[in-house]
């Protein structure tokens, strides 16, 4: 189901996901000016690509500026359509005053964006031009030539929105398009956004700036395997953290209803994500009086409260200091961990649920910001209607995963692994790029 994007910032980092099979080809991230560049900032940080803008300009019919009669780029790139050009009957004077007009516009530009770095070289490379949407794909068309004319060997148009006759119109434009949406029905790109403020020339200075600054590594933690007390607030609850060498980021697990961080599940789990290059929390939500009260184990503002307690208590510790923290959820845990993301004044990289109950976070849905991945067993009919449901409640980028042939407790040979090794790609990536972007 179609939804809006908070901002330009989340749907480069959703858009970023659907182009994850182009980490590691010789790319190039290609803004369009102004509004596209925020989001082609997001997918060139989690892409770990160079990011540069393509500076194009339409050259429109006269009387019907939207109407592309050719496209006009750097280094004196200039295409031309002639079948417009013949069935609009614009002179060859015409369209001269046009393209002069434009070019001043290119160049004024071309030299505000230039200042910090010059044009990368697409001759030979895969040109992945990026905008924040695309209402009739004139200016799409116009970039997809001007970077074919530079010397793209490959051109990948990726959007966050599109029409869906514009994406078909595009189509011999383009090697490969790729949207995050195509809602049947688009007046215009700014609708699909609830933030889409206007992007100025120096935001656009600022983002490529920011991309030629070297990443700085990650903190290489020394490994830690130990027994600790977690701070919870007014009391300390046990948990085991274990921190494996030049870890990524930090996964505090939250358990389901009748279990512990002896879970052999979520025991499991976290030993494949430490293999995975993460460091993991395990501790126990409630005391041992407490859990012999069921109230309190479907308490999700109470567990929810002391997993936030316990994130806040893992940034402070030495071995993970610094770190993208995430969250892993089972059952009732998983709505625990949704409300615990909800909050404005925690930031989480990511969130995992298995087998969850996400419906019982209620409206804390909403608000939920990290990037969320749903794992449900196949045959677990009604945990899988639950989490569908959720999901349209869920404003961040988010992700069903169903796992074939298990059950809720994923008992079944085989679907643990699995369970884990889509646990692990989630949290990689995101602690990935979230440890980058700070």
């Amino acid at each position: 189901m179609a939804r809006t994007f908070r901002n330009r910032t989340e749907a480069g980092r959703e858009l970023a996901t659907r182009l994850e099979p182009l980490r590691g080809h010789d790319i190039v991230v290609l803004g369009l000016p102004r509004g596209g560049v925020p989001v082609a900032s997001e997918v060139a940080e989690a892409l770990g690509a160079p990011l540069d803008v393509i500076v194009v300009r339409k050259v429109g019919v006269p009387g019907q500026p939207e109407l592309a009669m050719g496209a006009i780029g750097e280094d004196d790139v200039r295409v031309v359509n002639d079948e417009i050009v013949r069935l609009t009957g614009v002179s060859p004077d015409d369209f001269g005053r046009v393209e002069q007009r434009e070019r001043e516009e290119l160049r004024r530009r071309a030299e505000r964006f230039r200042g910090i770095a010059p044009r990368v070289d697409l001759v030979g490379r895969t040109a992945v031009i990026v905008d924040d949407g695309i209402a009739t794909g004139s200016t799409a068309r116009a970039a997809c030539q001007v970077a074919r004319a530079h010397g793209a060997d490959r051109v990948v148009l990726a959007v966050p929105v599109a029409a869906p006759e514009s994406v078909e119109a595009l189509a011999g434009d383009a090697d490969d398009i790729v949207c995050v949406q195509t809602p049947s029905w688009l007046r215009s790109v700014g609708q699909w956004y609830d933030d889409f403020t206007q992007v100025d020339d120096q935001t656009v200075v600022d983002l490529l700036r920011r991309s030629q600054r070297p990443r700085e590594p990650h903190p290489s933690p020394s490994p830690v395997d130990e027994e600790v007390e977690v701070d919870a607030g007014a009391l300390a609850l046990p948990g085991h953290l274990t921190a494996p060498p030049g870890a990524v980021g930090v996964v505090v697990f939250a358990h389901g209803s009748g279990s512990s961080r002896h879970s052999p599940r979520n025991r499991f789990v976290a030993d494949q994500l430490n293999a995975a290059g993460l460091a993991t929390l395990t501790f126990d939500l409630l005391t041992d009086a407490e859990a012999r009260d069921r109230r309190n184990v479907f308490d999700i503002g109470l567990l929810a409260s002391r997993l936030a307690r316990a994130a806040d208590w893992v940034r402070g510790q030495p071995a993970v200091a610094g770190l993208p923290v995430a969250l892993f959820g089972a059952s009732t845990g998983a709505a625990a961990a949704l409300v615990a993301a909800s909050d404005p004044s925690r930031q989480f990289a990511a969130v995992v649920s298995r087998g969850g109950r996400p419906d019982l976070a209620g409206d804390r849905l909403a608000h939920v910001t990290a990037p969320t991945l749903l794992i449900v067993g196949g045959d677990d009919t009604v945990v899988i209607g639950l989490n569908r449901e959720a999901q349209r409640s869920l404003r961040c980028e988010h992700r069903l995963s169903i796992v074939p042939g298990a059950t809720h407790l994923f008992e079944e040979p085989g679907t643990l692994e699995s369970v884990a090794e889509l646990a692990a790609t989630w949290f990689v990536d995101h602690c990935e790029a979230a440890g980058g972007s700070r």
